[in-house]
């Protein structure tokens, strides 16, 4: 068993929408493919199979993967207006829903919220639950350059550990992607910048103290995370401000997060086993965008020299205790 819990989907409703709705530009590269930038920077190349479910099954059935959990990836809906984006996001969530429901053996989803109105968020957060049926939240290391630790988040949290579902954390194009606009930096350097902004405010700022029990997943492996590890933990021994808000080192918390595995990347998968454990990585392929590789998420943990019981919790055993609540 194999569950894929980094991949993505994108309607076509909402790729008509990304092209209607004033905030991103939609061009094409140097190969004719149609690429949407974010501020001159671009960071999303549209595939086929992002929104043609008889494709992706079959690339699936190639790579080894049962299930994947799909999700709206950057630039979600938080570059529309309010109003835009609250349908934005309810029109998503019920096409993909539909898709979940049309092949229930094959996938799950992550509902997208419209986090630029957190109570229209936690209507949909509920509606996405217990309507239709979805399995978690997927959102933005940053909310239209809203930090994950602002105040005004804190009603989503206290509603996401109640509901008792995964929140994943998806890199978003940062705010000083200005430097980023040359050789496509923002998808290769970028994204891992930001998402492991995000985790490391989310640790420090106390949100995984005051709500134990929330599960956050972090994509990328993290981003620089597991190779800055201890230099995090320098920072809470080194700075009075990094213990104000958090009565543990940063590393207690840090083991409670996920990671996904999405980096193919031998020594990177080993340093975030090493440092995190295996209790706590989940199988991700990025799916398929250009830069991701649903086969190598397959073969990159296979090749990696640990015993087959860890590497059976990286595949599909974490993802069974993370997904308990749909599974009951």
């Amino acid at each position: 068993m194999k569950i894929d819990f980094h991949n993505h989907f994108y309607p076509k409703e909402y790729l008509k929408a990304i092209k209607r709705l004033k905030g991103l530009n939609v061009t094409k590269d140097a190969y004719g493919r149609i690429v949407v930038e974010d501020r001159g920077a671009r960071f999303l190349t549209i595939t086929k199979p992002m929104y043609e479910p008889e494709i992706r099954i079959k690339d699936m059935d190639e790579a080894g993967v049962d299930v994947q959990i799909l999700s709206l990836s950057a630039p979600n809906v938080y570059f529309a207006s309010i109003e835009d984006s609250i349908k934005l996001a309810k029109l998503t969530n019920n096409i993909i829903a539909k898709v979940v429901e049309k092949y229930a053996n094959r996938f799950m989803a992550f509902a997208s919220l419209p986090l630029l109105d957190v109570d229209a968020s936690l209507e949909e957060a509920e509606r996405a639950i217990n309507e239709l049926g979805m399995n978690g939240f997927i959102i933005g290391s940053n909310i239209g350059g809203k930090n994950l630790d602002d105040p005004s988040l804190m009603p989503l949290y206290e509603k996401v550990s109640k509901l008792d579902v995964p929140i994943f954390i998806h890199p978003m194009v940062p705010q000083y992607s200005e430097v980023m606009k040359e050789y496509r930096l923002v998808p290769i350097i970028g994204f891992e910048f930001d998402i492991s902004l995000a985790a490391v405010r989310l640790v420090f700022s106390g949100i995984l103290e005051k709500y134990p029990n929330l599960k956050v997943i972090v994509s990328h492996l993290g981003g620089a995370i597991p190779y800055l590890w201890e230099r995090i933990e320098n920072g809470y021994r080194a700075f009075p401000e990094c213990k104000e808000k958090i009565s543990k080192p940063p590393s207690f918390y840090l083991k409670k997060l996920y990671y996904d595995t999405v980096s193919f990347h031998k020594p990177a998968l080993i340093c975030a086993y090493m440092t995190a454990g295996a209790n706590q990585l989940v199988l991700g392929s990025d799916y398929p965008h250009v830069i991701g590789d649903l086969k190598r998420s397959v073969t990159s943990i296979e090749e990696l020299d640990l015993p087959p019981e860890e590497k059976e919790k990286i595949f599909y055993r974490n993802a069974q205790e993370l997904l308990k609540r749909s599974l009951r």
